[in-house]
C-alpha cells in the first residue's frame, strides 16, 4: 500500500480547517449583514411634526395646507399637522401652546399675534413660523426683518402706504369723507403702528380719525354707537382675533348703521362685509409652507429674513353697497380683484 509522507497528510489537513474556518467567518459576516440591512429596512423614517396655533378657524387653514402639498408634504403620510383652534377665547392659546411644547413638534406656525406671544413665551428653541402677522418688530417678537436673531421667523402683513391707500379708496367711494370711525384693538403693538400711519395719512388729507378701542365683544356694539354719534362717515377695522370672531356681527351693524367700512382681512367679505384690500392673507399662509420646508431641511429662523406681502387683493361686495345705499363708482370697480354680486 503506498504511504504518504505525514508531512503532506498535517499540510493538507491544516488547509482543510482553515478553508473551513475562512468559510464559516464568511457565513457569520454575510448573516450579520443582513441582518442588520433588515433591521434598518425595518426602522420606521421619522416623520416630522408641524404645530399650528390660531386664536380661531378660518379658511386659511386650506392656503397653507396647499403650500405643504406644492412642495410635496401630504397630512398624514410624510407629515404631521397638530391642529390647535382657541375658538376666539384667547386665554385657551397658553394651554394649548403648552401642548405643542410636550409633543416636541418640530416647528409651530403661529396664525397672529395672539399666536406667536403665547409660543414665543412658551419655548425659545423649537422654531416658530409667524404666518400673518402686523408688526413683529415692534410687537418685540423679532429684532428685525432682515436679521430676526432668535427662533422666529415667517411673514409679516406690514406694507409701505397701506393706510394712504385706504384712505384714497374710502375717499373714492365718500367723496364728502371727512370723519372716519377706526375700530381695533389698539393695545396691540401692530394696531398701534398701523393707526399712526393711519393718522398721518389722514391729517394730509384732512380727515378727522375717531379711535374705537375693541377688547372684547361687548365694545364692538359700543363702537358703532360712538361712530354714529361722531358722524363718522366710513369706517376701517384693524386686524385682531376679538374683531376676526365677531366680523358676521361687525357687517350687521355696518349695515343697521349704513357705515361704509373697509376691512383687514378677505374673511370678512364671505361674512358680508363692504370692501377689502390689503395683503393676500391666503398667500401669506400658502408661503408660511416654504418656512416650514426649510426648517424641516436644517434652515435656522435666525438665517431667515421676515417676508413682507407682494400679493395685494380688492375685492368690493355689491350686495352690501346696496344695503347701505351706496353707490360704488366704476372706475373703483375696474380695479377690483373679485366683485361679489
Amino acid at each position: 500500500m503506498k504511504r504518504f509522507p505525514s508531512k503532506l497528510l498535517s499540510d493538507n489537513l491544516k488547509s482543510k480547517i482553515q478553508n473551513r474556518k475562512w468559510v464559516g467567518l464568511f457565513a457569520i459576516v454575510v448573516t450579520l449583514a443582513w441582518c442588520g440591512a433588515r433591521t434598518d429596512a425595518q426602522q420606521p423614517t421619522k416623520i416630522p411634526r408641524i404645530g399650528f396655533l390660531a386664536a380661531n378657524r378660518t379658511n386659511r387653514i386650506e392656503a397653507f395646507r396647499q403650500g405643504l402639498r406644492e412642495l410635496g408634504y401630504i397630512e398624514g403620510k410624510n407629515i404631521v399637522v397638530e391642529w390647535r383652534f382657541a375658538e376666539g377665547k384667547l386665554d385657551r392659546l397658553p394651554e394649548l401652546t403648552a401642548e405643542l411644547v410636550r409633543l416636541k413638534v418640530d416647528v409651530i406656525v403661529a396664525s397672529g399675534a395672539a399666536s406667536t406671544r403665547p409660543a414665543k413665551e412658551a419655548t425659545g428653541t423649537i422654531p416658530i413660523v409667524m404666518a400673518s402677522e402686523n408688526d413683529p418688530v415692534g410687537s418685540g417678537f423679532v429684532a428685525s426683518l432682515a436679521r430676526p436673531g432668535g427662533n422666529i421667523t415667517g411673514l409679516s402683513q406690514m406694507a409701505p402706504d397701506l393706510a394712504g391707500k385706504l384712505r384714497e379708496l374710502l375717499k373714492e367711494i365718500v367723496p364728502r369723507l371727512s370723519r372716519v370711525a377706526v375700530f381695533g384693538e389698539l393695545s396691540n403693538p401692530g394696531n398701534a403702528q398701523a393707526l399712526k400711519e393711519t393718522e398721518l395719512a389722514a391729517a394730509a388729507f384732512g380727515v378727522q380719525l375717531q379711535s374705537q378701542d375693541i377688547r372684547d365683544t361687548k365694545d364692538i356694539e359700543a363702537g358703532f354707537q360712538a361712530a354714529s354719534k361722531g358722524h363718522a362717515d366710513a369706517a376701517l377695522v384693524l386686524s385682531g382675533p376679538v374683531a376676526t370672531s365677531q366680523r358676521a356681527h361687525i357687517a350687521i351693524l355696518a349695515a343697521k348703521s349704513r357705515l361704509p367700512v373697509i376691512y383687514p382681512q378677505s374673511d370678512y367679505m364671505d361674512a358680508g362685509g363692504l370692501m377689502f384690500y390689503g395683503p393676500g392673507i391666503s398667500d401669506l399662509f400658502r408661503r408660511a409652507a416654504t418656512y416650514v420646508d426649510k426648517i424641516l431641511k436644517g434652515s435656522k429662523p435666525v438665517d431667515l429674513p421676515v417676508e413682507q406681502p407682494t400679493k395685494f387683493e380688492f375685492i368690493v361686495n355689491l350686495k352690501a353697497a346696496k344695503q347701505i345705499g351706496l353707490t360704488i363708482p366704476p372706475n373703483v370697480l375696474t380695479r377690483a380683484d373679485k366683485v361679489i354680486r
